[in-house]
């Protein structure tokens, strides 16, 4: 089973935000974060995907997520933030 970590990336008035997360299905777990059935801390945004990683099992990707949440100087260069 493939699974995959991601950063996705939002603009509201100039605020960029971004948000990492893992799944297993790529493209629906965007569009539910669009759809607003997402995370509670991405409802009420638009998001695109900015990066993404498939990794063979869940407790890979699990583990790329945790450190990636908390790279933030990463996560920054990503969205075009110094």
């Amino acid at each position: 089973m493939n699974a995959f970590v991601y950063v996705l990336g939002s603009e509201v008035r100039g605020l960029k935000r971004t948000y990492v997360g893992w799944t297993t299905d790529l493209d629906q777990r965007v569009a539910r974060h669009n759809a607003g059935t997402g995370a509670k801390s991405t409802r009420g945004r638009v998001w695109f995907l900015l990066y993404a990683e498939r990794y063979q099992t869940r407790h890979e990707a699990m583990s790329r997520e945790w450190h990636l949440k908390r790279d933030r100087a990463f996560r920054k260069a990503l969205v075009g933030r110094e």
